[in-house]
């Protein structure tokens, strides 16, 4: 009897067009971070980009689907960067594991300021807009998720797995946003509010 045959693979996107896309990603995230999202048209985009509106509409349904994508972007590579925190942190007391996890979480670096302000501008946006409400809701759903088993094997024995620590996760991304948001121009008062906020959060996680 013959074994059974594997499942093919599935093709790659041909290495021009992700070149395409990586470019026009490129070329958003700098004018979303200049000129904001509802001032940036797809014709701004493609310009800069250099490319025509088929090639623009070949890798990306709409602009808020392109921003969409920035936005799980950066969402991974900062739980990239946690994940890497965690496993440098595991013979750490819990307390100062949670500590430097909320440190880490609330951290805003100067090149960040702008894509928090893009997000609060695109929230607001997506907030009076049903379809694109539901769409950044998943978005959330899936940061909140990866958030959550980040928590679970970070802290075991103090983050109980499943809905006890969707919820943990779900205070965490909430207490950020409005975080961010406050803080955003810095100042003492900004330095203020990340000192209490981290305070609050470790407690919670620790």
């Amino acid at each position: 009897m013959n074994p059974p045959q594997a499942e093919p693979a599935a093709p790659r996107p041909p290495r021009r067009r992700v070149h395409t896309r990586a470019r026009i990603l490129a070329a958003a995230a700098g004018l979303f971070l200049t000129d904001g999202y509802a001032r940036t048209s797809i014709e701004d985009i493609c310009a800069a980009a250099g490319y025509t509106r088929g090639a623009f509409y070949s890798n990306f349904a709409a602009k808020e689907d392109l921003l969409l994508a920035l936005f799980d972007e950066q969402a991974a590579g900062r739980m990239a960067e946690l994940e890497r925190l965690a496993a440098a942190c595991e013979e750490l007391a819990p307390q100062e594991r949670a500590r430097r996890l909320v440190e880490a979480l609330l951290r805003v670096e100067p090149e960040e300021t702008g894509w928090i302000l893009l997000f609060l501008e695109f929230r607001l946006l997506a907030a009076r807009t049903p379809g694109l409400a539901d769409r950044v809701a998943r978005h959330d759903r899936a940061v909140t998720a990866a958030l959550a088993g980040l928590l679970e094997r970070a802290m075991p024995g103090l983050v109980p797995p499943g809905a006890a620590a969707g919820q943990a996760a779900e205070v965490v991304l909430a207490a950020r946003e409005g975080v961010l948001a406050r803080t955003a121009a810095g100042g003492p008062a900004a330095k203020q509010l990340l000192d209490a906020a981290t305070a609050v959060l470790t407690g919670l996680l620790g």
